[in-house]
This record gives C-alpha cells, structure tokens and sequence, in this order.
C-alpha cells in the first residue's frame, strides 16, 4: 500500500484528504508542521508528501512552503511533492514545479484529479527508486570487479557486458581451456585479455592468432612453426605460436577455420603439451594456457563433419557467451565516447541515431564509425550527419517525438488526460517541466 504524508496546520484539510485516501487503499501520515513533517520522513518510508505553502497564520507569502519543500528536495531529491496552494499562491507553485515539484493543487480539489495525479506519481517514483537501487548494485558489482581484477581498460556498461567479464574473471585462475563465442567485432580479443590478464600466467606472453586470416596450407605452420624447406617460400626456420606463447597464454580466434588436420595436431598439444614443426621429427614441449573463439556454430560444424567433436569438448571446458553490440545497448554511447577520445562531443541526435542503428558489425563498426565522424566533423560536437549512418525508422520516429506540440494539441492532451498534467506530458513524449513551459509560452491556462 503507498503512503502519502500530508503536511497541513488545517486540520480539516489534512482530515479530509486522509479520508480519500484511505477510501483508495492509500495509507495517509498527517503532520501539522514542516518540522514534524520532516521528522517524519526520517522515521517512515513514504512515496509521495502533498504539503502546504504557508503554516502561520495570517501568513501568505509561501516563503515557509519554499522553504519547507527545499529541505524535503535536498534530504530525499527523488521524492515527488505535489504542492497544495491557494490560487493567490499559484506563482509560488509554478516557481516550485519549475525547481522540480511534481505538481501544484489548487484548493478546493478535484477528488478524481487528486487521487489519478498521487497514483501516477507513485507508480513514477516505485519505478525510480528500483531503477536506482538497481543502477547502485550494478555500480557497486563495476567497482568490485575493478578494483579486484585487472580489465585491461575494458569499456562497458550493459549488465550483459558484465556477466561475461564477471565469469571472465572468475575462470582466469583456472587452468582449463576456455571457448568465447560471439559475432565478428564484438570484443571477444579483449574478453580473452582478461583471461590472460587474471590468470596463473598473467606474466607471460599473450599471443593472438586469426585462424580465419590465413590460408589453410599456412595455419599449421603459424600454429606450431616449421623447419626450412618445410614448404614451399620456407627458406629458414620460423617459431610457431605454441612455442611463442610458452608460459603464457594462446588466443586462437575464429578455431572454426582451422583445417580438419590442424585440428588433430592441436588436440594432441591440448592433452599432451607436446607437438613438431613442420618438416621436422624432434617434439617441443611447451606449457600453454589456451583460450579460442569463434563465430561459427560448432556444434552444427561437428554435424557436418568439418568440426572434431573431440576437440569441441575439449576447448569448451567453460564457454563465455559475447552478445552482439545491439543486444547491450547501454554499452553503445560509452564506447563511442571512448573511441571518440577527448575535445570531442556527441550532439543528442547523434547519441539517437547510435542507439537506433542495429550495429551488424558491432564494436568494429562502432569504433570505425566514430573514427570517420572525428576526423570528418568540423568542430568539436559531433551531430547525426556526422555519424554517415543510415536514417531508421527508430531515428525517423525520435525526431517525431521531439516536434513542439501546438496549442491544439496540448489543449487534447490535457482535456484527455482530466487535467492531470503529468499524464498529459507523457501522452505527448515531454517531461512535466517541458510542459509547463509550453503551456506558459503559448499561454495556456491549466485546467
């Protein structure tokens, strides 16, 4: 049940509200001064106050409702107060919905009004207050995670995001191999740098290998080197990734490209540590941590044939899921911040059209795209036009959204809504302050 404090000295003002409320399921605390009322906010847990502008008598100035709804503002700031005001005071209220009171009640009321305005205001606040307390977890989970491990600059903010680098984490220090799957240019390198960074062998080599970026004749020999005259152009004898990465850690991405004979040899070094060069009998030990990744489904390669199922189950000890850019969406604007560098800015409508574009390249792309827009924009804010994104029908509906509604269609909205302007405001896309900005510019009266 909410529960609303009223702070009124009338008390057959208070009276008479206690009783609507309690008639909708609201509980109601009275106080009958702003000292009590605010030591009554200490001691209770309350979702809403409605409170008075003056409290002594003969007094009319609303000097002692300012003063009290400033210490309310500055002792619980996300607190709505619905201010309750004689129309000889309206432009004190104003001022104080201006300096972000919810609302402002004329006396005498309208019953219906006031209970829809205190119920949307609650329903507002509830949600604030769980989107708070969950924004406050999640700060406390990112600063544990930094202050505990070593994230390599990671940049992130999607709670998607920090389940894959809490697991990261917390798998560095075993020695087992780990499989990070995920689309082309969503971050899987920095996600295994973590690994690397975390681990047993965090001071040893890290070295990354793109199996999708060789030809297959190649693979092996960059896997596990080759001996001169090995192949054809091997005019001397080159080290491999294994026996560069001994002590450390291997990074092989894209494992899906690596030829059905390549993937014996690295099954064989995975169980035993021991492996050839090309063109060469003598075996090399080597004490690798292993991490891979890929974009392929391995599971129907395996299916196809192209993919050994024993290898599968034995780089897929632990598997990190990496979604794709457009399923962590807070991610978006704090990467393009960070790929954008300093003395640069991103105008609303280009962090709009960031958030609407469906990144099929993911964190490439981003980074690609806020490249181009820092070297093409001619100052130091960078707008829409500079992104060269496609337009979208998410884009095309925000611009929509931020269109000025004329006099007609705010008299509609507050006709629609009884008067109550916070539900007229958000038929319209505005806040309650934009509201009341546009209805005093075109000189609207409030219902």
């Amino acid at each position: 049940m909410p529960t609303v404090l009223i702070i009124d000295d009338n008390s057959a003002v208070a009276i008479a509200l206690e009783v609507l409320f309690s008639l909708h399921d609201i509980e109601a605390l009275r106080a009958a001064a702003p000292d009590e009322g605010l030591a009554l906010l200490e001691r209770h847990q309350v979702d809403l106050v409605i409170q008075d502008m003056n409290f002594s008598a003969d007094t009319t100035s609303g000097d002692e409702g300012r003063a009290l709804f400033h210490a309310i503002r500055a002792r619980h700031p996300e607190l709505p107060v619905i201010l309750l005001t004689a129309w000889t005071q309206l432009d004190a209220a104003v001022e104080l919905v201006r300096s972000g009171a919810a609302d402002y009640l004329a006396k005498p009321w309208d019953d219906h009004r006031l209970i829809a305005t205190v119920r949307n205001l609650v329903e507002l606040g509830q949600a604030k207050r769980a989107l708070g307390a969950r924004l406050r977890s999640e700060a406390r989970q990112r600063h544990d995670l930094e202050r505990d491990f070593d994230l390599r600059g990671m940049v992130w903010r999607d709670a998607a995001t920090e389940r894959v680098i809490h697991l990261a984490c917390q798998v560095a220090r075993a020695d087992v191999p780990v499989l990070i799957s995920g689309p082309n240019g969503s971050g899987k390198e920095g996600i295994a740098a973590i690994i690397q960074a975390n681990s047993a062998v965090r001071d040893g080599p890290f070295v990354v290998l793109n199996c999708g970026a060789l030809p297959a004749e190649l693979v092996e020999a960059e896997l596990f080197g080759a001996e001169a005259g090995a192949y054809t152009g091997a005019s001397r004898a080159r080290e491999g990734k294994f026996e560069a990465a001994d002590g450390g850690t291997l990074f092989l991405d894209e494992i899906g490209n690596l030829p059905l004979a390549g993937q014996m040899k690295l099954l064989r070094v995975l169980e035993t540590g021991r492996f050839e060069r090309l063109g060469s009998n003598r075996e090399r030990q080597v004490k690798v941590r292993v991490v891979s990744a890929t974009n392929a489904d391995l599971p129907a390669m395996i299916r196809a044939g192209s993919f050994r199922e024993d290898l599968f189950y034995r780089l897929n000890v632990i598997e990190l899921r990496l979604p794709p850019l457009a399923a962590r969406p807070a991610d978006i604007l704090p990467l393009a911040a960070h790929f954008l560098g300093a003395g640069k800015r991103l105008q609303a409508g280009a962090e709009a059209a960031l958030l609407a574009h469906p990144w099929p390249g993911n964190v490439r792309e981003l980074k690609n795209v806020m490249a181009r827009a820092g070297l093409l924009a001619a100052g130091e804010s960078i707008g829409a036009a500079d992104l060269g994104l496609p337009p979208s029908p998410a884009m095309a509906a925000a611009a929509a959204a931020e269109a000025e509604p004329d006099r007609d269609a705010i008299g509609l909205a507050l006709r629609r809504a009884g008067g109550v302007v916070a539900q007229a405001a958000a038929e319209l896309g505005l806040s309650r302050q934009a509201l009341y900005r546009r209805m005093e510019r075109l000189g609207i009266a409030r219902p």
